[in-house]
């Protein structure tokens, strides 16, 4: 069953939660709504399971329109980020505990709740209490109390927030096998972009209250609409220069970026991430970047260094292979040169919009001012 959600927006008081916000999930698809703290995502699910009101817009649910159901009426489950579990309770208890109350016949309950426990592979630990079970396992029985009234959609609230990483991860594949076990369309809220890109078929990126893109992972990570997803999702290098005629300036350095040809005279901002800055022992290209090593971190799979340009001292990071950085022999203080392999040009100086609630969403046909060169 999808979720689709038109130009809805929430205040509260002077802050304006949401910002004529629009989305869908498509019926059996797991959403991610990721973003930083105060983005708007928790407000818009809470919207969604009815338990917020919005001061406009519109939920529909299989193209029907929900808004003024309550949350009772709109066959949804919830899973809340601390697992809001009865602690008088036993495991058993607390799944059939919704059944209990729409006064489901006890037998049915009894069947439900052992399907549940082997759903979720708690089999034997029916009797025990929340508090006799690790932050994993009452994850797993708050999400099964969800399930158990055969919700149409599923919401979760940072639903591994309160876990350590280990656990997150397990449960992270654990929920992903789940998902696709029984095809319930879920969205669940996330401020971790490795999470979101782990678990989700599309993922809507918020900022401010607003939608700055949606997208696979793939084409978030890919192609970056706004210069705050560019930054949001992990590392990345910022370089301010100017453009002019298709010609990106950068110190004493030129990028040429063809998209932007018919620009006279503007201000841009290039984002690289690490992994696209290739470093060598000497300049072989007029695109080079003089920088110096001022520390190496070999520690893990790849190599870590941080440079600072010698033209104009902004620090830079890149990353390279331990077979890489074993050929270039590099040591701290050495001269090195950085060419930048793929570049995403924003016109502009990267900053917001005068009203300060971020760019406008790109997720219903905006186009950004950007562009994508490959060196």
């Amino acid at each position: 069953m999808s979720i689709l959600i038109n130009n809805v927006s929430k205040s509260f008081g002077n802050f304006r939660a949401l910002d004529d916000v629009s989305f869908e999930a498509p019926t059996g698809a797991l959403v991610a709504l990721l973003g930083p703290s105060g983005s708007g995502k928790t407000t818009l699910l809470r919207i969604i399971a009815g338990l917020e009101v919005a001061d406009r817009g519109t939920v529909l649910q299989e193209q029907e329109d929900i808004t003024s159901f309550s949350a009772r009426d709109r066959k949804i489950g919830f899973v809340f980020q601390h697992y809001a579990l009865f602690r008088h309770m036993t495991v058993a208890q607390n799944i059939g505990y919704g059944l209990k109350v729409r006064k489901t016949p006890k037998e049915k309950i009894r069947e439900r709740v052992d399907e549940l426990i082997k759903l979720i592979r708690l089999d034997g630990m029916q009797g025990r209490y929340p508090s006799q079970l690790s932050g994993g396992q009452r994850q797993r029985v708050a999400l099964a109390r969800a399930l158990a009234a055969e919700p149409k959609v599923l919401l979760l609230d940072e639903p591994f927030g309160a876990l350590d990483a280990n656990v997150r991860q397990e449960l992270r594949k654990w929920l992903r096998h789940l998902h696709d076990e029984i095809q319930v369309t879920s969205i669940f809220v996330t401020h971790d972009q490795e999470e979101a890109f782990e678990l989700a078929d599309r993922v809507v990126v918020m900022n401010q209250a607003r939608v700055e893109q949606i997208g696979t992972p793939d084409e978030i990570y890919d192609n970056p609409a706004t210069p705050f997803v560019y930054s949001f999702l992990g590392n990345v290098n910022l370089f301010h220069g100017r453009i002019r005629h298709g010609r990106l300036g950068l110190g004493n350095t030129e990028v040429f970026v063809p998209e932007h040809a018919t620009t006279p005279d503007a201000p841009a901002v290039a984002y690289v991430r690490p992994h696209e800055v290739k470093v060598r022992v000497r300049a072989n290209a007029a695109a080079s970047i003089p920088a110096t090593i001022q520390r190496v971190n070999s520690a893990g799979p790849t190599v870590q260094l941080e440079l600072t340009r010698v033209d104009d001292s902004t620090p830079l990071t890149a990353e390279l292979s331990k077979e890489e950085s074993s050929e270039l022999n590099l040591t701290i203080g050495a001269t090195v040169y950085v060419e930048l392999t793929k570049v995403r040009v924003f016109a502009g100086d990267g900053s917001p919009p005068e009203d300060g609630n971020g760019p406008a969403s790109t997720g219903s046909g905006g186009t950004p001012p950007a562009a994508a060169v490959s060196g």
